[in-house]
């Protein structure tokens, strides 16, 4: 099957959940026989010169990037106020993009085109001007929920107007899209049923993000050592600001205090000023690291403190790859189902944040024991191949479906 990839961003490094998702994926397809093509964005924000792309990251069949400048604006920012465009989506429209999708669907003909997150939507008229092939958004997150959830949780009222005037321009665009799409691929069940009930009525599946334990080496003998806490995270993405503010804020205060021998380690790309110059005892701000794999195996408690957005974390699933203890909310927990207290700790307030990683440091000798669960448990349900050929024999029944389709409207007019 022959497939091309739709990105808002190039997908490397692996440094955030997107990435990883786009390239655990396309890696598991090119395993299964698939050639997959790459047209992606190139944005200002996540720059990456495809130079520097490592021989390993040799799964595509092609790659095409488009240098996009996507930043915010004040004066586009404004404008878009009087405007009944969403300004999230508008961002990601650009012209030398169309051209080089068209150019490359000359170029080349697909069995599928695979849409990763709703900001690529846009292309879909598009598309279908030069292409046969169903369209397929794979929906990363419920893009309105997650900025939904951003507002109901800021403060300061001029920001909170700004916000959800921004959601519901944006929501509209999300319901609206649904009847673009032939197939919709959802992370979760739970946002699968969200988008149902938004009205999608056509093919659907649920993909979560699939793992290769392959990459992952875990290092135990961290738990022989005085337990550390590790975040990582992209720090320009506010929910994860919001959930680690939060967390200094509400539990590290009380921590510190009481275990003067606990450390608390914060690595994130794109930290804001903010939380680099933080001066905090038994805080250590490490910026974005070059490793990530090496950050997480340096802590045996791996904290997920999320108080809004949806989808899946990524993060969760590869510090339990790498056999940690992660401590998270509920709304961290969608989309995997390990049991509380046994592969994963959720902890929804301060005070129970609190208390698991007090049980950590009290009964530090049974931390190894369950990372050796969260472990097996990722192996069980998050198998990167197994999750792939699923999809992909949904996708040879899309396909299928479409070229009879189209055979029985040829024959009809001839």
């Amino acid at each position: 099957m022959k497939i091309l990839q739709l990105c808002k961003k190039l997908p490397y490094p692996l440094k955030d959940g997107e990435s990883v998702a786009v390239t655990h994926l396309s890696k598991a397809l090119k395993q299964l026989g698939c050639s997959v093509t790459l047209l992606s964005m190139n944005t200002t924000k996540h720059y990456f010169d495809v130079k520097e792309l490592p021989e390993a990251y040799n799964h595509y069949h092609q790659i095409y990037t488009v240098d996009v400048d996507n930043r915010i604006k004040v004066k586009d920012a404004f404008a878009n106020l009087f405007s009944k465009k969403s300004y999230h989506v508008s961002r990601f429209i650009n012209a030398t993009f169309r051209q080089q999708l068209i150019a490359v669907l000359k170029a080349e003909a697909f069995d599928l085109i695979q849409l990763e997150t709703l900001y690529l939507a846009p292309y879909i008229s598009t598309i279908r001007q030069y292409s046969q092939a169903p369209v397929v958004m794979r929906a990363h997150n419920v893009e309105h929920e997650i900025w939904q959830r951003v507002a109901e949780n800021t403060k300061f009222f001029p920001l909170k107007l700004y916000l959800q005037h921004l959601t519901q321009k944006l929501k509209k665009y999300e319901v609206n899209s649904l009847k673009e799409y032939d197939m919709l691929v959802a992370i979760t069940q739970r946002d699968l049923a969200l988008y149902k009930k938004l009205g999608f009525c056509k093919q659907a599946t649920v993909t979560p993000v699939g793992i290769d334990l392959n990459d992952y080496t875990p290092d135990f003998e961290h738990f022989k050592a005085y337990p550390s806490i590790g975040f990582i995270g992209a720090l320009d993405w506010i929910p994860n600001q919001e959930g680690l503010e939060w967390f200094l804020r509400e539990v590290w205060q009380y921590l510190s205090s009481k275990h003067p021998q606990l450390e608390f380690h914060i690595a994130g790309r794109h930290s804001p000023k903010s939380i680099l110059e933080l001066k905090i005892p038994q805080v250590i701000v490490h910026g974005e690291v070059p490793d990530a794999k090496l950050f997480m195996n340096q802590h045996s408690i791996l904290i997920v403190p999320l108080l809004s957005g949806s989808g899946i974390r990524v993060k969760i699933l590869e510090a339990m790859a790498l056999g940690k203890v992660v401590i998270t909310t509920s709304l961290g927990l969608e989309g995997i189902k390990a049991k509380n207290g046994n592969e994963i700790m959720v902890a929804d307030s301060p005070e129970a944040f609190i208390l698991c990683i007090e049980k950590c440091i009290e009964r530090q000798v049974q931390l190894e024991k369950i990372g050796q669960k969260a472990r097996h448990f990722i192996q069980s349900e998050f198998d990167n191949l197994t999750i792939a050929y699923r999809l992909l024999q949904k996708y040879k029944k899309l396909v299928n479906k479409t070229v009879q389709q189209q055979s029985f409207i040829t024959s009809k007019s001839n």
